[in-house]
C-alpha cells in the first residue's frame, strides 16, 4: 500500500488559487477513478476535481471555504502499490499535477488531474 497525493491542478490560465467550495468525499470513503473528490470556485467558474486513481481517502487537504493554492495538496489516496507519496517527504510541492482548462463565465467545467508528475527532458 501506498500513498498517493492529489494536487490542486492548475485550472486556468492565470488562476494561483481558488477556494474550496464542497467535499464530495470524507476521510475513510473508499473511491474510485473518475470519481469527483471536491467542487472549488475561481471567480469565473465552479471546477469539479475528479480523481485520478483508485483507493481510500486518507486526509484531506482543507475544510471546505478554504482559499488553496494550485499545487497544493488537496487529498492523500491509500492506494495499492507505491503511490506518489515519496518516504519522508512533506507532500507539499508546488507543482500542479493536474490539466488546466481555461473556463467561460459562470459554467461548470472538469478537470482531470494528471496520474503523476510530467516527465522531464
Amino acid at each position: 500500500m501506498g500513498i498517493h497525493v492529489i494536487k490542486m491542478p492548475d485550472i486556468g490560465e492565470g488562476i494561483a488559487e481558488v477556494e474550496l467550495v464542497e467535499w464530495h468525499v470524507k476521510e475513510g470513503d473508499d473511491i474510485t477513478e473518475d470519481m469527483v473528490l471536491a467542487d472549488v470556485m475561481t471567480d469565473k467558474a465552479t471546477v469539479e476535481i475528479p480523481s485520478p486513481v483508485h483507493g481510500k481517502v486518507v486526509k484531506l487537504g482543507a475544510k471546505a471555504g478554504t482559499v488553496m493554492a494550485v499545487g497544493a495538496d488537496l487529498v492523500h489516496i491509500e492506494v495499492e502499490g507505491a503511490g506518489n507519496l515519496k518516504p519522508g517527504a512533506a507532500g507539499h510541492g508546488a507543482a500542479a499535477h493536474g490539466g488546466g482548462v481555461p473556463a467561460a463565465g459562470g459554467q461548470q467545467v472538469k478537470v482531470a488531474p494528471d496520474a503523476g508528475a510530467p516527465a522531464s527532458a
